[in-house]
């Protein structure tokens, strides 16, 4: 049975302009059963977001500002995650923002035994991209450049994120992740390898580097590690594995 996901989106904290992106990137997650989004409607700079929302079926809920410079739309979007957590046949949360005061919602749904993935911008603060199952930087959605090797001024020109990791720090982990899952040959089930990153580092992306899944990305650092497919009993499939240099 396929995922049920509800999507909860931060009107005031994310841009509209990759909405497209962000609900296509949760088809492979799930079914996106419940699609809201909070904000002052009666605002001026929110009004980018009422051109797309018929066209993505999404609700809004609207909240007004009761004091300058506080936030209310957050408590509305924490108030109605806990009632459909506990009314609804949900299995797991998309909270879309960049904003920390979400991090105590996100580690409260986890430990309900729900899924939970963060959307937000680059600027995201780590304890909330931590708290999370999965967080994807919405800039990714669109990168399609190689830049592992490349030097980050040059590549921050052609792509609009750029993951703060160096490449040593990302054999690092590499290393450390196949370690941890080898058998007595060396070897690590790829499909292993990729769930153990993103325990360790739920912003993980291959995308970060300029490659959209993580064989290509492994693949281009021959000079560390092996790859090695394998074929599965009779059929055409095959399971890919990866070794230490």
């Amino acid at each position: 049975m396929e995922t049920k996901l509800a999507v909860l989106i931060d009107a005031d904290n994310v841009p509209y302009s990759n909405i497209k992106g962000m609900l296509d990137e949760l088809k492979t997650y799930g079914d996106t059963v419940i699609k809201r989004i909070y904000g002052d409607w009666t605002t001026p700079n929110l009004s980018g977001w009422k051109s797309v929302l018929l066209e993505y079926a999404i609700v809004p809920i609207h909240q007004y500002r009761y004091t300058v410079g506080k936030n209310a739309t957050d408590s509305a979007m924490i108030i109605d995650a806990m009632d459909i957590l506990h009314r609804e046949n949900i299995d797991g949360f998309c909270i879309v923002s960049s904003d920390s005061d979400f991090t105590r919602l996100a580690t409260r749904l986890r430990e309900s035994g729900k899924l939970v993935i963060g959307m937000g911008e680059q600027k995201t603060p780590k304890p909330f991209v931590s708290a999370c199952n999965r967080f994807i930087y919405i800039e990714l959605l669109q990168n399609t450049t190689s830049a592992i090797d490349a030097p980050k001024s040059k590549v921050a020109k052609q792509n609009s994120y750029v993951s703060d990791m160096s490449k040593e720090d990302l054999i690092e982990l590499l290393n450390q992740s196949i370690t941890d899952l080898a058998d007595d040959d060396g070897w690590a089930f790829l499909g292993d390898l990729g769930n153990l990153l993103l325990k360790k580092k739920p912003d993980f992306d291959p995308r970060s580097f300029g490659f959209p899944k993580l064989t290509p990305l492994i693949e281009s650092m021959r000079e560390d590690f092996i790859v090695e497919k394998r074929n599965v009993g009779n059929s055409y499939c095959q399971h890919i594995y990866v070794k230490i240099k």
